[in-house]
Parts: C-alpha cells; sequence; structure tokens
C-alpha cells in the first residue's frame, strides 16, 4: 500500500527578548449591506514588540478569513514579523445568507482587508510596555459533541434525529468529549492596568446560524460583556478552540429563508455569551503578572503537508505557529476546523511540562485552509466533518500537527536536544565505600 504523506518542512524560529511591547486596536469590519444588522462585527488586534521582531494577533469575527494581502502589506508598512489571523467562525457574517461564505465570491473581502489592516497599524501606533499573566478555568460546559454515535456504530450529526435522539438535541444532553476550560491571556500596562483580555474557547459559533442577518454570535456578545466588565477600558479578543465538532447546548430554530416570517431568537446567543464572559471575567480578574516581570517571547513557524483522504492529489500546506510567552504559557496556532479530541490530548501533554496551554484553532498566518481536521477515532465513526466530503484532509493529519506542535515547544523550550545525547553529564562512583563501624 502507497503511504501518500509528507511530512517536509519549512522551520523559522523568533525570539522577542528585549522589553515587551503591546499594542491594540478594535476596528468596526462591518460594511455597507442590504442585509439587516443585528449586531456589528469586528476585528481587533494585539501587537507584541520586543526588540525588532513583532507579533500581531488579530480576532476577527467572520467565518473564515485567510489573506496574503493582509500578511505582505502588515509586514511592509508595519514591520509586523508573524501575523495570525483568528477568525471566530461565526455564521452570520455579512452576505453570507446564514451560510459559511469562507471567502469564495464575498464582495467584501478587500474592504474586510483594509479594515484589519488598519487595526494593526492602529495597534502598532500604540504601543505600551506591557506584562502578561495567564490562566484556565473549569466551568459547566456550553457545548457537547454534535457527533452522536447512533446503533449502527457510526455517528450523525445532532441535527439528525432518530427514534432515541431529537433533532438539536433539545434536552441539552452533555454529549462528549468536549474542553470545558476558558484559556484567559492577559495584557496589563505598567501601572497594573488591564489592557488586553484574550478569551480562548472552543464551540462552534452557530447559535444564529440561517438567522438571515449579521451578527458576531455568541462571541460578539461574550467580547462585549468583558470589555463592559472592565469599564470599556479593556478590548477583548476571542479565539476559537478546537471546536470543529462542538455544538452550543443553547441554540436557535433555524429560518427556512429571508422571507421566512418566523423571527431568529438571539436569547440563546445572549445568554451563551453571558455565561463565557462571566467565567472570563472572574478568571481574567484573578490574574497578575509574575513578580519578575516578562522573561520574553520565543516562537516557531512550521509548514507540514498532507494529501486528501479520499482525493490523493490534494495537497495541503499547513502552517502552524508555536509560541512560548513568559517561558510558562504556551500558544499552538493551527489552521483549520480541528476537533475538540485535538486539543484535549494536546493540553494533556503539555501538562506534563508544568505549563498553561492555550490552543488557537480556526488560526491562519500562510498555506492552505485544511478544512475539517478530525481526530483519527472521529474519522472512523464518520459524520460531517470526519468522512463526509471529497476535500477531507487525510486521516492523521490531525495527530501529526498536534505531534508537532509539541516536539515544535520541547525545540523551543530548549530541552529537545539537535545533537546526540547525553551531554555534559558526569557519572558519579557506582559504590559507596564506607568503613565499618562496629
Amino acid at each position: 500500500m502507497r503511504l501518500l504523506f509528507f511530512l517536509t518542512a519549512v522551520l523559522c524560529y523568533g525570539h522577542l527578548s528585549a522589553q515587551l511591547l503591546a499594542g491594540t486596536a478594535k476596528v468596526n469590519i462591518t460594511p455597507k449591506t442590504d442585509e439587516p444588522i443585528h449586531d456589528s462585527v469586528y476585528a481587533r488586534s494585539l501587537v507584541l514588540q520586543g526588540g525588532a521582531q513583532r507579533l500581531a494577533f488579530v480576532s476577527v469575527d467572520l467565518a473564515v478569513f485567510t489573506s496574503e494581502r493582509i500578511v505582505k502589506t502588515c509586514k511592509e508598512k508595519y514591520g509586523i514579523t508573524q501575523l495570525m489571523l483568528c477568525s471566530s467562525h461565526n455564521h452570520s457574517e455579512p452576505q453570507s445568507g446564514g451560510k459559511r461564505a469562507f471567502q469564495q465570491g464575498n464582495p467584501y473581502t478587500i474592504f474586510y482587508e483594509d479594515q484589519i489592516i488598519k487595526s494593526v497599524g492602529e495597534a502598532v501606533q500604540h504601543l505600551f510596555p506591557a506584562r502578561i499573566s495567564a490562566g484556565r478555568r473549569s466551568f459547566p460546559q456550553l457545548g457537547f459533541n454534535r457527533l452522536i454515535v447512533r446503533e449502527d456504530g457510526h455517528a450523525r450529526e445532532s441535527w439528525f434525529s432518530d427514534a432515541q435522539y431529537t433533532s438539536e438535541n433539545p434536552e441539552r444532553i452533555p454529549f462528549g468529549p468536549v474542553d470545558p476550560e476558558v484559556g484567559v491571556i492577559r495584557v496589563d500596562d505598567e501601572q497594573g492596568q488591564p489592557r488586553v483580555v484574550i478569551m480562548n474557547y472552543a464551540c462552534h459559533a452557530d447559535v444564529v446560524c440561517f438567522n438571515y442577518a449579521v451578527s458576531a454570535d455568541y462571541p460578539g456578545v461574550a467580547c462585549r460583556k468583558v470589555e463592559e466588565a472592565f469599564g470599556n477600558g479593556v478590548n477583548c479578543l476571542f479565539v476559537q478552540g478546537a471546536g470543529g465538532n462542538i455544538e452550543s447546548l443553547q441554540i436557535s430554530s433555524r429560518r427556512k429563508g429571508p422571507d421566512d416570517p418566523f423571527q431568529t431568537d438571539y436569547a440563546p446567543m445572549e445568554r451563551t455569551g453571558e455565561l463565557l464572559a462571566f467565567q472570563t471575567v472572574k478568571l481574567a480578574k484573578s490574574l497578575s503578572p509574575s513578580a519578575g516581570g516578562v522573561a520574553g517571547i520565543r516562537w516557531m513557524e512550521d509548514s507540514v503537508h498532507f494529501t486528501g483522504r479520499f482525493d490523493k492529489k490534494l495537497d495541503y500546506n499547513v502552517y502552524l505557529n508555536t509560541i512560548i510567552i513568559n517561558n510558562d504559557i504556551v500558544l499552538a496556532a493551527c489552521p483549520g476546523e480541528l476537533f475538540v479530541q485535538l486539543q484535549l490530548d494536546w493540553k494533556k501533554k503539555m501538562e506534563l511540562a508544568e505549563v498553561k496551554p492555550f490552543l488557537f484553532g480556526y488560526t491562519w498566518s500562510g498555506g492552505n485552509w485544511p478544512g475539517y481536521v478530525a481526530d483519527v477515532r472521529s474519522a472512523a465513526l464518520g459524520g460531517y466533518g470526519a468522512d463526509q466530503g471529497d476535500r477531507l484532509i487525510e486521516v492523521g493529519a490531525g495527530e501529526t500537527m498536534i505531534t508537532r506542535q509539541l516536539a515544535n515547544f520541547y525545540r523551543l523550550s530548549g530541552l529537545m536536544r539537535d545533537k546526540p545525547g547525553p551531554v555534559g553529564f558526569k557519572a558519579g562512583a557506582q559504590w559507596i565505600i564506607k568503613p565499618f563501624q562496629p
């Protein structure tokens, strides 16, 4: 059997070790549209600078957004060394018609790019000395695993009912696995005032899917609530986790079209956002930077090639970013819709290194968008995103991406040797001889 699998990689290292500077900005990216606008969509940016190097994270209230133009422009105009676009994956972005537009034919792409570039520029113009802290908090889950194993042993999506399950899980049965944790990264100025909160949570942002109106969905509510809790002196960036197969327990009934007299109920969206914001604020307010200050930032970009699961002619060039902040905060940035089991497995392994792990899903910095990335078991069980579609990435790609993230962390940390070991080890005496005392 011929194995069509590539592990060629391009590794780029970066070190930010001087005084850490941070800048942030929030820009409305809601275009002029004939669609109803329930709530605006935004681009929120965070730029981190150490020495001559700059990293930029941009959280966008869009389904999936990639742009070589943004990367090129921000590098040339603002000196951005590495830029990461973090899509919230809301299913009610402008001109999406309630579905995920994924940029194809979207008439607002250039407008989005201009606004996102503007947000990065404003962040660079307002850099301040910064300190960073982070933590994680478990709480009762807001989502459930939407691929439910049925009587035949295979999984089907939650929106298909059978003799035992009701479509869309109105009973709110907490099927798993899920990740019950929210991760928070807090950026303070020198006066100890919080300026940025990154909220990292794994759950599909489609509570109001098929609403036929513009909305940032529950991440927009959560960000707004967090910002209000800090007196609007904080910019809150939502970064999706590995939520590829996680659906919100609270969901609105779907409309059949823009002319459907049935109106979307936004209460589930508001409540989901409120619950997430409450936990985020509680955690964020408990954090504080270590007394020793910032120890620096290190990062690595990696590129891994995969073929398709069914179409072996496909070639997915997947860019990964591994980032270490303060020696104990670790970010694994991955494009695509990773399944949650991959996140749980990676976090469990990272905990052995006694660090605070954050998986940034739906985060693009270059290369191809891989679409759904299922773990091997989910790929076998099947269902939407697991074995449906002819453009799925090959089986095992998710585990390879996570393993590469793990290996790159150990390389960045300095623990992974680049030459055969052991080095610098001196063995002690094999025997300890002491005089006998009668």
